[in-house]
């Protein structure tokens, strides 16, 4: 469950670039997407490698 966690906070001063742009947005915002997109999944993952 730190992988949302690492894709908000951790990697932000790594990202906190205007450049490169992707597909016309700011890097920062192609990543904040990309880490609410994985969020779920991330989240699901861990749900169901817990199942007893």
């Amino acid at each position: 469950m730190l992988v949302p966690h690492v894709l908000y906070l951790g990697a932000l001063p790594f990202v906190n670039r205007v450049h490169p742009v992707v597909l016309g947005l700011p890097f920062l915002f192609v990543w904040l997407l990309g880490a609410t997109l994985l969020t779920p999944v991330a989240v699901w993952l861990t749900r169901r490698g817990d199942r007893r």
